[in-house]
């Protein structure tokens, strides 16, 4: 009976197969792995930036516009509009209560935004179809507790826009006379509004018929920077009133939106506003990723 084998030159050619495989099957399955952590990576950065871009996106599109200012971390501060500085960290604005002028589900927003100039004096400005205790709700809710009815502010629609005047300096504004930001109270009636500061009126102010309410302001920077990687968290602060000598370091509350954020800028053109937000991954070596967006 005859038995077939491998010949030596089989084997040979066998083991020069298997080396062969073995070398370029190793590489092949690392760079598949490591296009795999590069893709899963790219698209994480993607999210995420997106995401902290989004998130201040939509705020800023309801600032009061001519309140965006850029501050410095000693700080002093500049309007958006005028700063050349692309250095300064922290961009601050009001923001207008949107959820409030929009309303509940298919009920009248609960501040009109019009005040009645006839029926309106010193002592308290009338505004028809508004509701000042369900927004002192809405205003809780949205703060968790924080704020109320009588923390906001009112902003005539036309009025001097001086940005000194919007209590960025860290002291309380004490007249209506010169300050853009009008703190306010509720009045006797849900549609009233009485002056927020103490023994003050509202003699003397001009008042205009369209207004905007504000609650709170917003500051966006990078705080916990880390300099051996360069990168620190894109950081959110809201919930404090600067008519009412409030900052946002010391009284706002801080949301974080993206770790490993290298680069935050912004600057104005004419009132539209860019933001840019870089980041940098700790896995992938020298990879970075930038997003972009302007509010108009």
């Amino acid at each position: 009976m005859r038995k077939s084998a491998f010949t030596l030159l089989e084997l040979i050619f066998v083991i020069v197969v298997i080396g062969i495989l073995s070398k370029f099957g190793i590489e092949l399955l690392a760079q598949a792995y490591k296009s795999f952590i590069f893709s899963s990576i790219n698209n994480s950065l993607q999210a995420n930036s997106a995401m902290a871009v989004e998130t201040i996106a939509s705020r800023l599109q309801y600032r009061i516009k001519d309140s965006v200012i850029a501050r410095r971390l000693n700080g002093t501060f500049v309007g958006l509009a005028g700063n050349t500085d692309p250095n300064i960290p922290i961009l601050e604005w009001v923001g207008t209560d949107i959820d409030g002028f929009r309303g509940n589900a298919g009920t009248a927003p609960l501040w009109s935004g019009i005040i009645d100039l006839d029926l309106s004096g010193s002592a308290a400005l009338v505004s028809p179809a508004t509701d000042t205790g369900a927004l002192n709700t809405l205003i809780g809710t949205l703060s968790n507790t924080g704020s109320g009815i009588n923390d906001a502010a009112l902003y005539f629609v036309g009025s001097d826009s001086d940005i000194n005047n919007y209590g960025w300096s860290g002291v309380a504004l004490t007249d209506h006379n010169t300050s853009v930001m009008h703190p306010i109270n509720s009045g006797a009636n849900v549609d009233e509004f009485v002056s927020g500061i103490g023994g003050v009126n509202f003699s003397g102010a001009d008042i205009y018929e369209y207004y905007q309410l504000a609650w709170t302001a917003y500051a966006v920077g990078i705080t916990d920077y880390n300099a051996s990687t360069n990168t620190g968290t894109l950081t959110l602060w809201y919930d404090y009133q600067p008519w009412n000598g409030q900052n946002y370091a010391t009284h706002g509350k801080p949301v974080k939106l993206m770790d490993g954020v290298s680069t935050f800028q912004f600057k104005a053109v004419g009132s539209i506003v860019k933001i840019q937000v870089c980041v940098n991954s700790d896995v992938v070596e020298d990879y970075s990723l930038c997003k972009e967006k302007t509010i108009f």
